[in-house]
């Protein structure tokens, strides 16, 4: 059974909670000779060596991140704004397909309802709640949808992403309001919030809940996903994916495409097959320039 888990990681040193108390630890020499690097959210065992703590040992990760690097996780809660900044649609799908490439489940987290109200931006929420997402909306002035969020990080790790400014902190100082995370402020220029969060950590909201604050960015990598694999990666195709006139139909051109069809009939939301064939280009691009 693991001492602990890391739970941040700054330059060569890694903090471990075991139970209440948080040790500042170094990791083993024997994990850069095997150029193992040690993830927030690895269950670690320790050791002492005379005023310091040791890494000895990381044990085996069921999940990981590369970006953000955070282990173990069960599930990515993707936090948009309501407004303030406006609700950014086509990063939205990207994360979604990468928290889906890597086999986790992702929750839609629509905050500062009390700008726009709920009613008002579900409209556009819907082609995701009928695709199947889960989607809270939350307001932290207004103390808004916390519990039920609350609820759905019961038991687990989950990572918080997100572009800035969408009030991932201030989410997490409802969450514990012993964190006192720093809040951005937004720029009215660009809308954009200011980078809050300096490292990846793991906050640990109740007994066996931990959240990862992650650093803002509005970007992501989508690199290692292959396109023949994308039309798997939106959940509302799945149903379609095997009445294709041809085998091997990327659902672009092709005659036949029981994807483009669904879409004609109204049972697949043409903003979603849109940003599927902008991701699918993207990922052709990617590949022909290599």
């Amino acid at each position: 059974m693991p001492d602990g888990i890391i739970v941040k990681g700054i330059s060569s040193f890694y903090y471990v909670r075991i139970k209440d108390k948080i040790i500042e630890c170094r990791a083993k020499g024997k994990f850069r000779n095997e150029h193992i690097v040690p993830f927030v959210g690895d269950y670690v065992d320790i050791s002492q060596k005379g005023d310091s703590f040791i890494i000895d040992k990381i044990y085996p990760r069921v999940t990981e991140l590369k970006r953000p690097p955070v282990a173990n996780i069960n599930q990515v809660a993707i936090v948009l704004a309501a407004a303030k900044p406006e609700p950014n649609f086509a990063l939205l799908d990207k994360l979604l397909i990468t928290v889906a490439n890597n086999k986790l489940n992702a929750i839609i987290c629509i905050n500062k309802i009390d700008i726009i109200s709920a009613d008002a931006i579900e409209e556009q929420l819907e082609p995701y709640s009928d695709a199947g997402y889960r989607i809270i909306y939350t307001s932290t002035v207004k103390n808004t949808g916390m519990e039920e969020l609350k609820r759905e990080l019961e038991n687990k790790i989950t990572v918080l992403a997100g572009p800035s400014g969408v009030g991932k902190s201030s989410i997490l100082n409802m969450l514990d309001p012993g964190i006192n995370l720093k809040t951005g402020e937004i720029s009215r220029k660009i809308e954009r919030g200011r980078h809050t969060t300096r490292h990846c950590e793991l906050i640990n909201i109740s007994d066996k809940s931990f959240v990862a604050d992650t650093p803002g960015f509005s970007s992501i990598d989508i690199e290692s996903i292959k396109k023949e694999k994308l039309a798997y990666l939106f959940p509302e195709f799945l149903d379609f994916l095997g009445g294709c006139k041809y085998p091997g139909c990327m659902h672009v051109t092709e005659p036949g495409c029981a994807v483009k069809n669904a879409v004609l009939e109204n049972k697949i939301n043409k903003r979603r097959y849109d940003s599927y064939i902008t991701l699918f280009n993207e990922l052709k691009n990617i590949k022909n320039f290599k």
